[in-house]
């Protein structure tokens, strides 16, 4: 860019930017604003990048993936997705918003046009399960996402076969501001759906911003410690999905104490117990940052 600023100002800065001495000022004005190209040039309006410079320096944007959140046996020819949208305040109090997340946003679904874009399906982490195998869930904020589906799917198939049951955990911070699905998740919670506590399953939900001590999901799943072992007594498989920052270690070590409580062993074995299952295909983490 310094090469083709004409302000002799502009090509100073970022002659300087470019430099050993630049680069902890370079880090601040750019990586941790997260300025984009548009906004970079915006600032050096004497620079004429020739657009064949332009597209061979910039990079392409990144695809982004979502898990679905449907069942196709519920929604033929449907994929549904859960979008959490992105914004944040920069250190330099600039308001910044996710490009992908917005742009879902701002879509009107009720348009007659519609929108064509490209979208690929691939296999993820989490398989579905049959409806026969009983199902530990761990699913906070858009984390339930695949949730969503597993459930979607097993009421389908609940109407022609016997379906084993279901725990699901949720949390998000604010009941009344990140409670996703609500009305569909107590829906299926009802006496004869999925996750009735009746035929074994439940619904276990927390907010961990709506009391002064902060809970969370791993909380919870130790509050229904003997369900859950139960559960895996007869043969349950445990998915967690969610946040890849804390949460699934926390929710891994929360089973573990579980298993250890009420299996009367150790902590070092329940490790090994948790181990065992993921080596059988019994236990199984989809975490995104």
């Amino acid at each position: 860019m310094s090469f083709f600023a004409t302000a002799e100002h502009e090509k100073e800065r970022l002659q300087y930017f470019a430099s050993a001495e630049g680069r902890d000022d370079l880090y601040q004005y750019n990586q941790k604003e997260r300025r984009t190209v548009l906004e970079v040039l915006e600032d050096f309006p004497s620079v004429q990048l020739p657009f064949e410079w332009l597209v061979q320096l910039v990079p392409p944007l990144k695809t982004r993936a979502f898990s679905i959140s449907s069942s196709p046996l519920a929604h033929p020819n449907q994929v549904h997705i859960t979008v959490s949208i992105v914004s944040w305040t920069t250190p330099y109090k600039r308001k910044k918003y996710g490009l992908c997340s917005t742009w879902l946003a701002r879509l009107d679904p009720h348009s007659s046009t519609g929108v064509h874009i490209p979208a690929w399906i691939r296999r993820g982490l989490l398989p579905p399960p049959p409806p026969s195998l009983p199902l530990i869930l761990v699913g906070p904020g858009t984390g339930c996402a695949p949730f969503r589906a597993f459930v979607e799917e097993r009421a389908v198939q609940s109407l022609k076969c016997p379906a084993a049951p279901v725990l699901f955990f949720f949390g998000c911070r604010n009941e009344d501001k990140d409670f996703l699905y609500k009305d569909f998740w107590f829906s299926h919670a009802q006496e004869h759906s999925v996750l009735a506590t009746k035929h074994g399953g439940g619904f276990f939900v927390v907010f961990s911003r709506d009391q002064p001590h902060k809970i969370y999901v791993q909380h919870k799943i130790k509050e229904e410690s003997e369900k859950v072992f139960r559960l895996l007594g007869e043969g349950a498989s445990i998915y967690i999905a969610g946040s890849s920052t804390k949460m699934p270690a926390d929710v891994t070590s929360a089973i573990e104490e579980i298993i250890s409580k009420e299996a009367g062993i150790t902590k070092e074995s329940a490790v090994l117990w948790l181990r065992r299952l993921e080596k059988a295909g019994r236990f199984y983490i989809e975490a995104w940052s």
